[in-house]
Parts: structure tokens; C-alpha cells; sequence
């Protein structure tokens, strides 16, 4: 199998996973927690959060972790991913999000899918989708250029923050999002709100993409600042 073919397949697992995750927890914590909303969406997160760290460590040595369209397309912006490939990232990641709630569903005999009707729509709700992705991009980047290895817990982390500190609970990802669409159960969105939180996620993400990169770029290192020969690795020893 290629490597690109290893990549694909890897985030499309990774973002079924993910979803079957978010939407799974969703709908055993409303089942749980007795019409408490607060509980549920603590349970909800804690498995997100959890989950999140477990696939970015698994799968992200092979295709970066991404399972999330938007982050592709920072990638894309930053040069690190091809246009073809970043569109093929894009295509399994929706498919993979789809699968993923077909998976949830089967679990708990929920219908194979169902159109939500759960709103989620208003200026206040597509601001909190911008700033929930402009964020997750933003420490994403930041973190990926200073400790990469931290990488899976900062994202989980912040994505477990995100559910409490912003009104939409921080989908901050078109993947999720559309997949969202699918399931009437706790963590569903309405089809028609769909466009603004996608168009919001993009708008937070593209921006967070151009600030970070400028703002986590390591200054270019001086060619002149030290003498080729004063590296250890080619300097002249007593024996030459």
C-alpha cells in the first residue's frame, strides 16, 4: 500500500473514530444523566477529550492527525499539503465522519441516520464556531513548531475546554459538523445550520493560520553567524 494511500485511510479511520466518539458519549451521557445537561455534556467531553489524545498519538505519525477538513486547509495554506492531496483529505474525512455515525448508531440502536433537529444557528453561535477553530488551529501550529510532542494533549485539551467555554460546545470541525447533521441525539446540529458553522470554522481557522504562522515563524538563522569548519561534525582535527 502507498504511503499517500496509508495517509488517506489513516484519516479517515482517525475521523470515524472521532465522530463515532463525540456522537457515542452523546448519546449514553443524555441517557445517563437523567435530564441533567450539564452532567451529559461533561461526560461528552471528558470522552472527547480522551478519545482525541488516544487517535492523534495512534495516527498521527502516519498522516499527521488531522481528521478535520479545516486543518487540512491550513496545512494547504502553509505549504505542507498538496491541492490534490488536501482535497483527498478533505473527501475521506467527510466519509469517514459519515461512518462514523452509522457506527454509533448501530451501538445504541439508534436508526442508521437520522436528520437532527437540534438548532444551532445565530451570530453568537457562529462567532463561538470561529473562535472554538481559531483557537484549535492556533495552538495546534503553535505548539507543532515549539513542542510537537505535546501536540495530542494541547488539541484534546483545548477541545475539552472548548465544550464549555463557548455556546455551540466547539465542533470546530466541518467533518463533525456535517456529520453532526445526521444523528437526532445529543451532539446533533439541524442541516440548515450547517453552512454557517462551516463557513465559520473556515473564516476562524484561515485566520489563525496566517497570525500563528507569523507569529510561531523561528527567525532564519544567520549563514555567516558561525564558521562552517566550527561545527564538530566537519572541523579539522590534530590528526589532519
Amino acid at each position: 500500500m502507498s504511503t499517500l494511500a496509508r495517509r488517506l485511510v489513516a484519516e479517515g479511520l482517525g475521523t470515524a473514530l472521532l465522530v463515532a466518539i463525540v456522537v457515542g458519549s452523546g448519546i449514553r451521557a443524555e441517557r445517563l444523566a437523567a435530564g441533567d445537561t450539564a452532567l451529559a455534556l461533561l461526560a461528552n467531553s471528558l470522552a472527547t477529550g480522551a478519545g482525541l489524545v488516544a487517535l492523534l498519538v495512534s495516527l498521527g505519525p502516519v498522516s499527521g492527525g488531522h481528521f478535520n477538513p479545516v486543518v487540512s486547509l491550513s496545512a494547504l495554506v502553509q505549504g505542507a499539503l498538496s491541492p490534490r492531496d488536501a482535497l483527498r483529505y478533505v473527501l475521506v474525512q467527510v466519509a469517514g465522519g459519515v461512518c462514523g455515525v452509522l457506527a454509533a448508531h448501530a451501538m445504541f440502536g439508534e436508526p442508521a441516520l437520522a436528520w437532527s433537529a437540534q438548532s444551532r444557528t445565530g451570530a453568537a453561535m457562529w462567532w463561538s464556531e470561529c473562535l472554538a477553530t481559531f483557537g484549535l488551529v492556533g495552538v495546534g501550529i503553535g505548539t507543532l513548531r515549539s513542542r510537537p510532542q505535546l501536540v495530542p494533549f494541547v488539541v484534546a485539551g483545548y477541545i475539552t475546554a472548548g465544550y464549555w467555554f463557548t455556546s455551540s460546545t466547539s465542533f470546530a470541525n466541518p467533518a463533525l459538523t456535517i456529520a453532526c447533521a445526521l444523528t437526532d441525539t445529543f451532539t446533533g446540529i439541524r442541516p440548515q445550520d450547517v453552512p454557517g458553522f462551516v463557513l465559520a470554522q473556515i473564516g476562524g481557522g484561515l485566520a489563525a493560520t496566517l497570525l500563528f504562522h507569523w507569529l510561531c515563524r523561528k527567525p532564519a538563522e544567520a549563514a555567516t553567524a558561525v564558521p562552517a569548519q566550527a561545527d564538530w561534525r566537519t572541523a579539522p582535527t590534530s590528526a589532519d
